[in-house]
Order: structure tokens, then C-alpha cells, then sequence
């Protein structure tokens, strides 16, 4: 025995039952009870949100003999008609998906010439999905668009505005345009109380949630999602009931991965997966909640008092398990899932159980965000005023490096210890120790060169040069794009490209590169003298392995904090960029 859909039954009658829509019908309530109602509406959002209820409504309002505060009665003949959809002389509603030509739209420009079935009537065409119209049948309503006849009234509703911004951009000028939002799950679970109410069905609960959740601001949606589960359920809903029909999955399991990732227990992962897919939960459904639990437990580690969309039983829950987890590392797990799910290659891919394996083992083996200051204290070393961001304070517990929370190869006293024994049998001070270890894996342009202005680094010591000359101009702002290497001997070579090497070799041999050549001997702590600059050709562009990628990343950030370097290497950190 077939009924009618809950959408249907229950669409709003008047303004102030528009669902999550209060600017809207406050604006179109207001113009039909103060007379100053447009000719030509364009209701633009997503589907089931209330466009072409809204051009119901406002039909209803302009007809209803019994209209009080510009609002319809909602029971007279006209008003049942029209909100019923049944066959009206004066409001017309076309499809133009099905009925987009500029013959169709020829039709309905005659159509409106002619007067309403009564003076006090007006004539209503809602033209749904109207973004469907073709350019041609655009141009043959612009004109009654502009000087339409009285009493005469247009409403297109459409999901996609953009597509008559390209095909008919003067129809917008001539139109009164609205932007429907989504509507909020609060809203919604307040719209689907209402209707449980009235056709006398109790729900768990929370067990209301995940409808209003999966309809993403649709009520219509979300009303064929709760047709769904009074199929399903019998005259009571359960959250079992409607978690087991969405095919969701079960909280519980999202709380016994985030335990995995918490414990860092990888070994858990695979049997993880293997039961979720017994269950027969569906891999895509899982991932997509999975976002939406990290950006649950993101919420309440910021606020344990957020208001989230998760039900009252599992609260507590999930403000225990946010408490495990720092902000940073909810945020970096969010955009891995995030990322994933955005790719589109999960949807589409044949092995989707080897992918989703990955991805959880990847999620729980992601290094733990720590204090960039405490590791270099760990280490023994200093925060120099350099490396340091402006304006953040010290003690700040926003992270600018990772370390794993697995032990490092050795502690700070360890090695302090390693190098005053070391550097006590050889008679070598334990700094000269560690320099000397360092020094063979060093390329010649990342070695660090010393003088009164301290340990620096080659490069960071010719951009600082560079910098600090301000008398550059002409060829010698190429230098600007150059790298620096020095010899075996001591010179200094200006690697530049080929077609200015020979130009960029004079400029260094006049007079005018000496603000070079002084900034330079400043920035390393040496005697001007002691700078004797050459250019050569650079070769040609090599690959460049990981770990000289690695190197050079490193070299930069050193510059602006020497001590980072050191804390990198010790205890085996990876640089974020």
C-alpha cells in the first residue's frame, strides 16, 4: 500500500516554516504585506534546502483571501491547490529541465500576456532547475523579464547560479536574487522531531544525529532519509536501527582505531581493518567518518565543552580520548584523511582494502608534534634570539619541528659524555672533536667558517654579504642569483651561469665589487684581504639525492639558528617545511 512521502506531507505552509531559511522568508513575508513585491525572483542554493517551496509559499501569500501579516492561510482552496501542486490558473511551475528550448520559453512568454482568473490574483511561474534554459531561450524572456506584465510574477529556482551567469548574464540584473544556505543539523533534528511528532513515532535518543547528518543541510534529504527508517524500524527508531540502515559505522570502532593511533600500536592495524570488512562496513563510509571523528576529537581537545555532533553516550568517550592526542597531531591527522578522501583515487581504486590498510598504518606510525625549544635544550643547546619567530613567546606550545616519540639514538648527556671521554684520550677539546667528526660528510659550501663573528654558514655568510651591499647596481645585482664555494686553498668561487660568468669576473676584478668583498670579510670574520673572490661557469643543473635535498633545507634553516642544525642531526628530526 503505497503512501505519500514524508516531503510531501510535511512541506512547510507558511514563512515561518521554512526551515533554516529566517532572512529569506522574513524579506519575502515583508514584501507581499507591505505591497512591494519584484517581478522576477532567482532562488539559488543547494537541493532540498526550500527554493520552490519558498515560490509555493509566496504564491499561496499572494492569492490567499485569508493573507494576515503577510503570511497565507495555508487551508483555503487556493492555498491547498497551489501547495498540493495541482493543476492552478494562475501558478504554473515547469520543469525546464525537460522544457528548455526557446520554443518552450516562447509558450510561456504568451502564456503570461494574458490576464490572472481575478483582478486581485496574480499569475506565478516558478520555473525550476532554470540554470537547464538554453542562451536562446533566455534572450526570449528578457523582454518580458524587463517590462513583464501586471500582476505578473517570475520565480526561477536553480542549484547552480554560475550556469546563468555564463548563458544569460542580463537575466540577473532583472531579477531579485535570494541564496538559500544549508541548513544546520540542529535546525534539521529540530524539523525531524517535528515531524516524528506528528505522525506519532517515538526515537531513541540521538538516534535523530546521523540522519540529519548524512543529509548535509538538505532537509528534503534527510526527510527520505527518515522515510527510509520508518520503512526499516517499526513504530519506535533506534540508533542501532538507523546506524545499521546508512550502513554507518558504529562510533565504538572509530574510539578502538583512535586507541591504536593514541598507543602508536601498529600491530593492531590490520587486524583492525580485517574485522571492520568481516562486519561488512563499506572501506569509503569508514574513511569518510574517520574525518569526521578526528575533527570531533580536534574540537574538543581545543574546548571540552565544543558543541560536536556526537551523541550523549559517546561524549565523555571522546572527550577522553582527545585528551590523549596534542592539537597539532589531530590537525596533521585530519589533513593526511582529508587529503586521502579529496584525492578521489580511493573511490575509484580495485584494491581499496590495501589503501585503506596504508593509510591507518601510516596515521598511527605519523611522528608526535613536540617543542622545537625543548629539543634544542635537549641537546644542549641554546635558543638564540635569531631563531626564535617574532612576536610568539617563549614557552609556546605551538611546535616548529617533529620528533618521533620513540627514543632517540642518544640522549644529550650521553653524547656530552661520548665527547669529553673521546676528546680526553686524543687530547683534542671536545668541540674540535665533534667539528672534526662532522667535517668529512660536509659539502664545501655547507662547511662552517668561523671568525669573530662566530660559527656561520658559507652560504648564509654571502647572502648576508649581498645584502649588506648596498652600493650594488648593474651586472653586480646578478650576483644576487650566485652561490659561493670556497677552495682548498682559501679563494672564494662565484659559481654564475654561463652567459654572465665572464661579465660577473670583470665586475669582481674593479673596484666596484669592494663593498662586496667587505661585507663578505665581515660577515665570515676574516681580513679583507684575506677574500680573493673568482667566478666560474656553473655546470650543469645535477639531480639531487634525498639526503643532499635534505642537507640544503638544512643549511637554510640553520642560518637562522646554528644550534637547529646540531638538534636535527642528534636526535635524527625530519624538516617540515
Amino acid at each position: 500500500m503505497s503512501r505519500a512521502a514524508l516531503a510531501r506531507t510535511h512541506r512547510p505552509r507558511r514563512f515561518e516554516e521554512l526551515v533554516g531559511q529566517d532572512a529569506v522568508a522574513r524579506t519575502l513575508r515583508a514584501a507581499v504585506q507591505g505591497g512591494r513585491v519584484g517581478h522576477a525572483y532567482l532562488f539559488c542554493g543547494p537541493r532540498g534546502v526550500g527554493k520552490t517551496t519558498a515560490a509555493r509559499i509566496l504564491a499561496m501569500a499572494l492569492n490567499c483571501p485569508n493573507r494576515e501579516g503577510g503570511e497565507p492561510c495555508g487551508t483555503c482552496e487556493s492555498c491547498e491547490r497551489i501547495w498540493s501542486g495541482r493543476t492552478s490558473l494562475d501558478v504554473v511551475e515547469i520543469d525546464a529541465a525537460s522544457h528548455r528550448g526557446v520554443d518552450d520559453a516562447r509558450e510561456l512568454r504568451e502564456r503570461a500576456m494574458y490576464a490572472p482568473s481575478d483582478e486581485e490574483r496574480y499569475k506565478v511561474y516558478i520555473v525550476d532547475e532554470a540554470h537547464m534554459l538554453t542562451r536562446e531561450a533566455w534572450n526570449a524572456l528578457l523582454k518580458i523579464l524587463e517590462e513583464p506584465p501586471s500582476r505578473v510574477i517570475f520565480a526561477f529556482a536553480t542549484t547552480e547560479p554560475q550556469r546563468i551567469q555564463q548563458t544569460a548574464a542580463p537575466v540577473l540584473s532583472r531579477c531579485q536574487r535570494f541564496d538559500f544556505r544549508r541548513v544546520s543539523v540542529r535546525d534539521i533534528l529540530g524539523r525531524l522531531e517535528i515531524v516524528l511528532e506528528r505522525e506519532g513515532v517515538d526515537a531513541e535518543e540521538g538516534s535523530l544525529l546521523p540522519i540529519a547528518r548524512r543529509a548535509e543541510g538538505g532537509v528534503r534529504d534527510a526527510l527520505s532519509l527518515l522515510d527510509q527508517v520508518l520503512s526499516f524500524s517499526d513504530d519506535r527508531i533506534g540508533a542501532a536501527d538507523v546506524r545499521r540502515m546508512l550502513g554507518l559505522v558504529d562510533e565504538d570502532r572509530y574510539l578502538a582505531y583512535f586507541e591504536l593511533a593514541a598507543d602508536g600500536d601498529r600491530s593492531g592495524v590490520l587486524p583492525f581493518v580485517q574485522e571492520l570488512l568481516d562486519a561488512g562496513y563499506d572501506p569509503v563510509e569508514f574513511v569518510r567518518g574517520l574525518a569526521e571523528g578526528l575533527r570531533i576529537l580536534l574540537a574538543l581537545s581545543m574546548d571540552p565543552a565544543a558543541d560536536v555532533e556526537v551523541s550523549p553516550d559517546s561524549r565523555p568517550r571522546f572527550v577522553a580520548m582527545a585528551e590523549r592526542f596534542e592539537e597539532v597531531d589531530l590537525l596533521r591527522l585530519l589533513m593526511a584523511v582529508s587529503d586521502f578522501e579529496t584525492s578521489g583515487r580511493f573511490r575509484r581504486s580495485a584494491q581499496q582494502r590495501i589503501q585503506l590498510e596504508v593509510l591507518l598504518l601510516r596515521l598511527v606510525s605519523m611522528d608526535s608534534a613536540v617543542e622545537l625549544e625543548d629539543l634544542l635544550r635537549a641537546a644542549g643547546g641554546e635558543i638564540s634570539p635569531a631563531g626564535r619567530r617574532p612576536g610568539r613567546p617563549q614557552g609556546s606550545s605551538h611546535p616548529t619541528a617533529t620528533g618521533r616519540t620513540r627514543p632517540p639514538r642518544s640522549s644529550a648527556a650521553d653524547a656530552g659524555a661520548d665527547a669529553d671521554e673521546s676528546s680526553a684520550g686524543s687530547g683534542v677539546p671536545p668541540s674540535a672533536a665533534g667539528q672534526a667528526e662532522e667535517s668529512p660528510g660536509r659539502r664545501p659550501d655547507e662547511r662552517p667558517v668561523g671568525g669573530a663573528g662566530g660559527t656561520v654558514g658559507l652560504q648564509e655568510a654571502w647572502r648576508t654579504a649581498l645584502a649588506g651591499a648596498t652600493n650594488l647596481s648593474g651586472i653586480g645585482l646578478a650576483l644576487r642569483g650566485t652561490r659561493l664555494r670556497e677552495t682548498d686553498r682559501g679563494a672564494f668561487l662565484v659559481e654564475a651561469p654561463a652567459g654572465l660568468a665572464d661579465d660577473l669576473d670583470a665586475y669582481l676584478a674593479d673596484d666596484r665589487s669592494r663593498p662586496v668583498r667587505t661585507a663578505l670579510a665581515k660577515a665570515l670574520g676574516r681580513p679583507e684581504t684575506d677574500v680573493e673572490l673568482r667566478v666560474r661557469e656553473a655546470g650543469p643543473p645535477r639531480r639531487m639525492t634525498a639526503e643532499a635535498a635534505r642537507r640544503q633545507r638544512l643549511e637554510d634553516m640553520a642560518g637562522m639558528d646554528p644550534s637547529l642544525r646540531e638538534a636535527v642531526e642528534e636526535l635524527d628530526l625530519s624538516i617540515k617545511e
